[in-house]
């Protein structure tokens, strides 16, 4: 090959990789300047969903998952998680956001989209409670039972079935999923669920126990001057 030649197809080559590269940054989303230790609100880059928050939104004292709804260990730490939340509903601040990990878990992502759906319809814990509470009856489902099983749900919660089903096939669920995973990304998250209590990791010892982490979210309420509940 003539040095003409050889110029020719590295200018080709070139232009060729900057395609490509151009491509796979299109639908990558920046956090670059999000604060992952922050209720996220809505923007263009989530699809304009915020995040979920359940309890004291204004709270000093912020719990944030990262989860996967068709995780085992998501689902044994649900009940938990469930309990200190509403026990702490009016001092605390529980932020949920979707790390499906598709690679193993193949409905996870499908999961986190019939949540987002029903939030879009004012019912996005309700789903959220259900898909880890029945997750037993969807997680080996496959693509066209799974969604007769989270159309089922959907009815359970009275969610318009329409506006459901273009919901959860939306680019704005599907941008708000990868927007959160983006988040998680940013802060190494490399396996769920994974708990940051005011920014600090929740390690695995703790969450697995209730008595634990119930004495974790007393500490940190504590240390940030907030009243713990009275007791019945």
């Amino acid at each position: 090959m003539s040095k003409k030649a050889w110029i020719i197809f590295a200018a080709v080559c070139v232009a060729v990789l900057g395609g490509l590269v151009v491509l796979s940054n299109k639908d990558r989303i920046d956090v670059s300047g999000a604060d992952a230790s922050k209720i996220q609100t809505a923007n263009k880059s989530s699809g304009d969903i915020a995040d979920h928050v359940f309890g004291k939104a204004d709270s000093k004292v912020v719990l944030i998952e990262y989860g996967d709804f068709q995780c085992p260990g998501c689902g044994s730490a649900h009940p938990k998680v469930k309990a200190v939340v509403e026990k702490y509903k009016n001092q605390v601040a529980f932020v949920f956001r979707n790390f499906p990990l598709v690679s193993i878990h193949p409905n996870a992502r499908a999961a986190a989209a019939a949540a987002e759906a029903a939030g879009l319809q004012g019912k996005y814990w309700e789903m959220h409670d259900k898909l880890y509470e029945s997750q037993q009856s969807w997680n080996t489902a496959n693509a066209t039972d799974r969604v007769a099983i989270f159309a089922g749900y959907a009815a359970d919660l009275g969610l318009d079935a329409n506006v459901f089903k273009t919901d959860i096939a939306s680019n704005q669920v599907n941008q708000k999923i990868s927007y959160d995973q983006a988040i998680g990304k940013k802060v190494d998250i490399t396996g769920t669920p994974t708990f940051f209590l005011n920014g600090k990791t929740i390690d695995q010892e703790t969450w697995v126990d209730q008595q634990k982490l119930d004495d974790a979210f007393a500490a940190e309420l504590k240390a940030q001057g907030v009243s713990l509940p009275a007791e019945n």
